[in-house]
């Protein structure tokens, strides 16, 4: 294994291994907006963002919980859509940002003659299922700790939780194997832009169309 990537995969295990750290430490107290860097080809560039992105996620599970209560006006559920939104769209742009610090650091790596054979999902998308695996699997242990439940809610949070640890651990493997097979040349890797169109408006019809 070469140095570079024995440190890319070290880098990735931080971020994972922080994310259920960052979700424990975060429902204790809102530490503020994590400052965003500069994307460059830095792991710790790299690790700052996948931070911010998760932050996002962390941030949208709550706003998501409140746009579902039925005891607010629709000012209130309007207002989540609306931060629903932005959320979204902040973190669609960091996981592209995570790539686009990821894929110069991983391209050294790859044979000249490498076949041009791609993913279906990049390392920045899997940290983001990962991000929010982490979040399911916070508040599913919540419910295993209720004392206002039945044996078999506990019970059946129980198994789900050990299902989602479990999915915790096959997805970072994946990763891992993913960062080995562009070393290797047997895949490349890439930025995919998400260009979403609902937040832009020169590009929604319902806010361009409204200006006319």
């Amino acid at each position: 294994m070469t140095t570079i990537l024995a440190e890319i995969l070290k880098a990735v295990s931080q971020i994972i291994a922080e994310q259920g750290r960052q979700v424990d430490a975060w429902h204790l107290g809102d530490p503020g907006d994590l400052p965003e860097p500069t994307p460059a080809a830095d792991l710790e560039v790299m690790i700052a963002l996948a931070a911010c992105e998760h932050q996002a996620n962390y941030r949208l599970w709550h706003v998501e919980d409140e746009a579902r209560r039925v005891d607010v006006g629709p000012e209130t559920i309007a207002d989540c859509k609306r931060r629903i939104d932005g959320l979204n769209q902040r973190r669609n742009d960091l996981i592209e940002k995570v790539d686009a610090c990821l894929v110069p650091l991983v391209s050294p790596l790859i044979p000249a003659d490498a076949p041009a054979c791609h993913n279906t999902e990049t390392v920045g998308m899997a940290l983001d299922r990962l991000s929010i695996i982490a979040l399911k699997i916070f508040h599913m242990r919540e419910q295993t700790e209720r004392d206002d439940v039945d044996r078999g809610h506990l019970d059946s949070c129980r198994v789900k939780l050990a299902v989602l640890e479990e999915q915790r651990d096959d997805l970072a493997q994946g990763v891992s194997e993913l960062l080995r097979e562009y070393a290797a040349g047997t895949k490349r890797p890439k930025v995919y832009y998400q260009f979403k169109m609902y937040n832009d408006p020169s590009l929604n019809p319902s806010l361009y169309g409204n200006r006319k």
